[in-house]
């Protein structure tokens, strides 16, 4: 029979994201293995296979399309059913088996649509159940919460209709490992604790020694296996969501050669665009506020859940002043791409309730119309390198998400598609995962660097790829023989 996994949390950012990747990484050594996280929250997501209906594409949340990889099969949204995509104001929108549904509040998904996502959600682990030995399942935040356990479609609901095993997963950064997890046992449901094949914790820094007298004295409490004790390491995998994005005022490397400005949206969604930039050598990212300098070498506008709402906090905060005088290389994608252009037709202003017309920053010859239909797809494009991207030739490919439709109004340079549109060194582009591209990236940054006046450090040769990071992280600190399938 197929055993199903669930790597929950005692609270959010634990960990449980690496840990799934890295078991889901060396199973498939052995093992037919899938991911899947029954409901997700995040404003990270992926195109990809769509596992029913008839569109051809859907979107995932982000660690779900990284654990498929690490598992080695491809991402379908049968690994991720249920998705939530925050617009702000306690409002996110209910992504079903890849396609929008509606934009909901939180008492109103629970109340209309929470029975539905349930059963698409069972359906999904059904049909992985079916075809893999291996089901590895991410929980969501803490398996502890009583006011949820009735409603947990992540955590109590998978570990019921997969019939889960549970590894336990809590961080020790934060303090108090011991407490939580003896806590989280203490408010589990009766039915789950008894499911728990053991414990890891992770984030640790420090000789495992030290811990051993804490550790027996938690399994002679508990009866529960300590598996591992994963030191605290970045794999290099993609941040699930904001959260993990570093405050305004962090860089990657403080000394590097030039810096790669992002500005921060309050609704910025797939921030893992840039993530392939923060790893070259020579290269910071550095996140803008609103209303900071733009004290970069390069800006990048991302891609957002809300482009109106933040396109009218960037005019508010007087960016598009700050946006006519910089001189380095601009690139807008998806969101950023919209915002870059002489105007937005049909935005939903909130609190309007009407759909009006909002002023671009004007640097694009471009005008977007937004509709309800929603844009899921993944393409290849030719790259015909100029601007931003001088010298890149070849193809790039990446995926789309988004609603509304831009068009040209100038007969101006298209270098990655006809979705895209270039004005000397600005460029924006619906294709996220643009960077993910090795010659599209070191054209983008050859061009950063000869902007800046700085000679760029060569590239890094090989390294480990984020899947056998994850995969070695877990491999050598956890005893995983109570896991197997």
């Amino acid at each position: 029979m197929t055993r199903t996994l669930l790597v929950a949390g005692t609270a959010s950012h634990v960990g449980k994201s690496t840990v799934a990747a890295g078991l889901c990484r060396l199973f498939a050594d052995r093992y037919d293995v899938a991911p899947f996280k029954a409901q997700n929250m995040s404003n990270n997501a992926r195109a990809v296979t769509a596992a029913v209906g008839t569109e051809p594409y859907g979107e995932i949340g982000v660690s779900q399309y990284v654990q498929a990889r690490a598992a080695q099969t491809p991402p379908t949204t049968d690994h991720n059913p249920v998705l939530l995509k925050p617009r702000g104001d306690g409002e996110s929108q209910l992504v079903v088996n890849g396609r929008p549904v509606a934009n909901v509040a939180s008492g109103a998904y629970y109340d209309d649509y929470w029975e539905a996502a349930r059963e698409a959600a069972v359906a999904a682990h059904d049909r992985l159940a079916r075809d893999h030995d291996l089901v590895v399942a991410e929980g969501a935040g803490s398996i502890a919460e009583p006011n949820l356990h009735h409603r947990d479609l992540a955590n109590v609901e998978t570990a019921r209709f997969g019939d889960a095993d549970i590894l336990l997963v809590a961080d020790i950064e934060r303090g108090g490992v011991f407490a939580h997890v003896v806590g989280t046992l203490e408010l589990m449901p009766d039915d789950l604790t008894s499911r728990v094949a053991g414990v890891v914790i992770t984030k640790f820094r420090g000789s495992r020694d030290l811990l051993a007298p804490g550790i027996e004295d938690l399994e002679v409490r508990t009866g529960i296996p300590v598996l591992g004790v994963v030191p605290y390491d970045d794999p290099g995998l993609p941040e699930e969501d904001s959260v993990g994005i570093p405050d305004a005022a962090n860089d990657s490397d403080p000394d590097a050669g030039v810096t790669v400005g992002v500005v921060r949206l309050p609704h910025i969604s797939n921030a893992t665009d840039v993530e392939p930039l923060a790893g070259a050598p020579g290269v910071s990212v550095r996140y803008l506020a609103p209303d900071a300098p733009l004290d970069c070498d390069t800006l990048v506008l991302p891609g957002s859940k809300n482009t109106v709402d933040d396109l009218q906090e960037l005019h508010a905060a007087g960016f598009g002043d700050r946006l006519a005088e910089f001189d380095g290389p601009i690139l807008g994608i998806c969101g950023g791409y919209q915002m870059l252009g002489e105007r937005l037709l049909g935005a939903d202003v909130e609190g309007t309730g009407a759909a009006t017309t909002i002023e671009g920053f004007g640097l694009l010859p471009v005008e977007t119309t937004f509709s309800p239909e929603k844009r899921v797809t993944q393409t290849t494009v030719t790259v015909e390198g100029a601007g931003p991207l001088a010298g890149a030739t070849g193809e790039a490919t990446g995926y789309e998400i988004h609603a509304g439709d831009t068009r040209r109004l100038a007969d101006v340079a298209a270098p990655l598609g006809p979705d895209s549109a270039r004005v000397g060194d600005v460029l924006g582009t619906y294709l996220h995962g643009l960077f993910e591209n090795e010659p599209v990236r070191a054209a983008f940054l050859d061009r950063v660097f000869a902007a800046a006046g700085v000679e760029r450090p060569p590239d890094d040769a090989g390294g480990t790829n984020p899947y056998d990071a994850a995969a070695r992280l877990v491999g050598e600190h956890v005893d995983t023989g109570p896991l197997e399938p």
